[in-house]
């Protein structure tokens, strides 16, 4: 299923449908290939010194630009068997074919001008130079370095094209488009979902139905990413699609305006008086969507609400500040997590403000070995708070924060620099989220309950260790978390039955609640 397809977009009123028995006389395949982009020495070199620049400001440790940027030029060779680049004393070579073909001045660690030129410089003579990198389009050619040079930082920093940076920027922020996914099948581009509210539900598009042509371009046999960017647009742009219903064979044309959408990430349901509600993912809207279903769940029960039960499984993070506002949402005071990196403004200290919207009902979070980053702030906030109950494995332990950096070429640097540290002070990275209740292995609820019960002492003893060890100590990180091991369970039944259980008897609740609780929450300081 493609997500892209969901082309955001509110709509102006679709215009009526229009019978059309054949596709538009102007439906065109899309044209060939453009040639390369042309390589431009300033535009490398403004693009280099910034992005270097950032690096040296903004990554978390220090970093000597030395070593990143003669690995951005390494990262050229695997395109030209015949080129090495190399440190010779105080100067680099480029040497091709056993031959140097030319050498550059090494600027200072610490010259992101510099090291724009060098490698502005090196990019120039190997595309002049050189058949096979005079074939490159410049883009793949600024990604090949950056990726170069990023790679030894960590695996959490990393460089996005221009067309890349535009898709990650409509996953956070939203696009313009039309509400709807689609797929492949069969090579034809084949409508899967239509989100309520959009321009694509108003024209009374279905499941099923085929996409023929977008704005007069064949959709079949186009890829997926040809048949996203058609799809999307400027908010308030108008598309035209062709469409056939498969089963009758009916063709029409529908005009629909683009409009601001952002995927969906909550999912929710009510098993009698227990809520329950699934985050994927972390975007600008939801908080807000978690709010309205923990309304709307109130609303359906009358204000008797037993519980809920907060699905973080498989969510691989997002927003640092949804993620803040969505702990805030069952949180009456506290603090909610901190960051600490070099920069200045990678120092943030986040806390709670009054008003918890589920009314101080029982929480429970489920948490896997893929819950990372912004999920694992909710889930140690609530822990922390002694808010919920973590059922499930040890999360994943991504505990740093990326800064996204604009680029001059339209492209983005994605940079760690600042780690999450939870309220009672550990930090989240390479360690995780602990369970009170750990179902790794497990297949029966009351097993992991039991288990629950007996360990009592021996579990709170090892909460204490999780918030104590020190994140130098890797081997005795590694040993705590393979006590409950991180494992997928994208829909294991046995998390739901141990939250179930825990929340329908308040005894177990309040047990379990004690096992992962800090001494100073739990005495109300």
């Amino acid at each position: 299923m493609v997500l892209a397809g969901l082309s955001a977009c509110s709509s102006r009123a679709p215009a009526p449908a229009i019978p059309a028995p054949s596709l538009p006389p102007q439906a065109q395949a899309p044209l060939s290939p453009s040639p390369p982009a042309h390589f431009s020495r300033p535009e490398a070199e403004a693009l280099f010194t910034f992005g270097y620049n950032s690096v040296l400001e903004r990554y978390i440790d220090p970093v000597s630009l030395s070593d990143i940027g003669l690995a951005g030029l390494k990262a050229l060779e695997p395109l030209d068997p015949a080129l090495k680049i190399r440190r010779a004393g105080s100067s680099l070579e480029v040497v091709r074919s056993n031959a140097v073909i030319g050498s550059f001045r090494l600027p200072a660690a610490d010259d992101a001008p510099g090291w724009g030129r060098v490698t502005a410089g090196v990019l120039g003579l190997l595309v002049d130079g050189t058949p096979v990198l005079h074939q490159k389009p410049s883009e793949a050619l600024y990604k090949t370095v950056f990726e170069g040079a990023l790679a030894p930082l960590d695996p959490f920093s990393r460089y996005a094209t221009s067309e890349e940076a535009n898709t990650h920027r409509g996953m956070r922020n939203g696009f313009g488009g039309v509400g709807l996914l689609f797929e492949s099948i069969d090579n034809a581009v084949t409508i899967t979902r239509v989100l309520p509210g959009t321009p694509a539900e108003a024209a009374g598009l279905r499941p099923g139905h085929r996409i023929l042509a977008i704005d007069g371009h064949l959709a079949h046999g186009q890829g997926s990413e040809q048949v996203r960017e058609w799809l999307r647009g400027p908010t308030n742009s108008d598309v035209t699609l062709t469409v056939e219903d498969a089963e009758s064979a009916r063709r029409w044309l529908v005009v629909l305006t683009r409009t601001l959408i952002l995927l969906p990430t909550v999912e929710a349901d009510l098993d009698n008086t227990l809520g329950i509600i699934r985050i994927t993912s972390f975007n600008q809207r939801t908080t807000t969507a978690v709010a309205e279903v923990l309304a709307g769940m109130q609303r359906q029960t009358r204000g008797t609400l037993q519980g809920v039960i907060l699905d973080l499984r498989g969510n691989p993070g997002g927003l640092l500040d949804q993620a803040v506002s969505l702990s805030d949402l069952f949180l009456e005071r506290g603090p909610i997590v901190s960051t600490r990196g070099r920069h200045p403004d990678a120092r943030q200290f986040y806390s709670a403000t009054p008003g918890d919207l589920s009314s101080g009902v029982p929480l429970a979070v489920l948490i896997d070995g893929e819950s990372a980053s912004a999920a694992e702030i909710v889930a140690a906030a609530l822990q922390d708070s002694g808010r919920a109950v973590v059922i499930g494995t040890t999360s994943y332990g991504k505990g740093t924060v990326q800064t996204v950096i604009q680029l001059p070429n339209g492209g983005e640097l994605t940079l760690t620099w600042s780690r999450f540290h939870t309220p009672s002070g550990y930090v989240l990275h390479g360690l995780g989220v602990m369970p009170a209740a750990c179902t790794s292995g497990q297949d029966n609820a009351e097993t992991v309950l039991l288990d629950m019960h007996e360990h009592e002492a021996e579990r709170a003893s090892q909460s204490g260790l999780w918030r104590s060890v020190d994140p130098r100590q890797s081997a005795q990180r590694a040993t705590l978390r393979a006590s409950c091991p991180p494992q997928p369970h994208p829909e294991a039944a046995i998390d739901d039955q141990v939250a179930h259980r825990l929340l329908e008897d308040r005894a177990l609740y309040r047990q379990a609640l004690r096992l992962t609780q800090p001494l100073q929450a739990a005495r109300g300081l």
